[in-house]
């Protein structure tokens, strides 16, 4: 092993769209661990939507990078060193904060053992970790679907998306699926047996919506804000569910984007809408760990990885993140 430690860092603030000359990758030594830490190699790396919060100044629910900074999020790895008696040489760890580099310290309390018999071990950030968990709980127990119910979820075919509306159809609702391009809603129609989908790029949400739901949508998951949720909150049934889990039309925005005034709707239709961290679950994540573990085992939840190769690639596969390039949960394979 060598001394070095490549890290990918927000060298400025994104205004707007990030882009390549926001981030830069640098070099420096592997760190040494002190008593009750452990120092982890990293092998695979989550790129998910809520990191461009962290990149702004904006109040969020996480804490603000700064120029410098390492680029904070989600990672599987194997720990190298060790001197605490929570783990040994070896052991297969994800945390939330390892972040964009080679090689992580990291405290016992912020990272988690995974079992690599259950799954392979990138799931850990997809499908049984922060984007399964958040499917799991945000539809479960924000959204509340009712058999017969229709769910209609955006951003679908993505890291949840593509497994909330699988949820939706396990707990027998008829799922509608809103995506961007063919590609895409073909495979949450064909391969994930979605009921219907809607391609935002090239189909009117509004006359879509109004045809695959003719009654109403009971359950909204929102991953996306802007103009498709003003045309989902226009179709809302009596008593609907809105679960806000994610804006991610909004967060390069520099100026605030005009949008339908959707109280009316709320109020005819005695409608709720709550926001969500997945966080506040985190006590019960080793129930919906098992539960999504079993339907995986069962056939009844597929998921779909967008994988690049190399560290250095993070920063692109990122942007393209931020312009819904990815299809399915956009990882990026460090090593080996």
């Amino acid at each position: 092993m060598t001394n070095i430690n490549k890290q990918v860092i927000m060298d400025s603030r994104p205004v707007g769209m990030p882009i390549l000359n926001n981030f830069k990758i640098i070099e420096s030594p592997i760190p040494e661990i002190r008593h009750g830490e452990v120092l982890v190699k990293i092998l695979w790396l989550s790129l998910d939507p809520y990191m461009r919060g962290r990149m702004s100044t904006a109040k969020s629910y996480a804490a603000s990078l700064n120029e410098g900074d390492v680029i904070i999020g989600g990672a599987v790895g194997r720990v190298i060193e060790t001197k605490t008696p929570d783990y040994k040489e070896g052991d297969i760890v994800e945390g939330f904060t390892l972040g964009w580099q080679e090689y992580a310290v990291a405290n016992p309390s912020l990272i988690r053992k995974v079992d690599p018999s259950l799954a392979p071990i990138q799931t850990a950030v997809g499908v049984l970790g922060m984007p399964g968990m958040t499917a799991f709980f945000g539809l479960l127990h924000i959204g509340k679907p009712i058999p017969g119910d229709t769910v209609v979820v955006s951003a679908a075919s993505g890291a949840v998306g593509q497994l909330v509306g699988q949820i939706a159809k396990i707990a027998g609702c008829r799922v509608i699926g809103i995506a961007g391009g063919k590609e895409k809603c073909s495979f949450i129609t064909d391969s994930l047996k979605f009921d219907a989908s809607i391609d935002y790029k090239n189909e009117n949400i509004d006359e879509k919506l109004k045809k695959h739901c003719p009654d109403g949508i009971n359950v909204y998951f929102d991953n996306v804000g802007g103009k498709i949720t003003d045309a989902v909150i226009n179709q809302l049934a009596n008593y609907a569910r809105v679960a806000v889990c994610g804006v991610i039309s909004q967060y390069n925005l520099t100026e605030p984007e005009p949008g339908l005034r959707t109280h009316r709707s709320m109020l005819t239709n005695q409608a709720t809408t709550e926001g969500f961290l997945v966080f506040q679950f985190a006590q019960k994540y080793h129930i919906g760990m098992k539960r999504m573990a079993k339907w995986i085992k069962e056939g009844k939840i597929k998921y779909k990885e967008d994988i690049v190769e190399g560290l250095e690639n993070a920063p692109e596969a990122f942007i393209g993140l931020m312009n819904g390039k990815n299809f399915g949960k956009l990882l990026i394979k460090v090593s080996d």
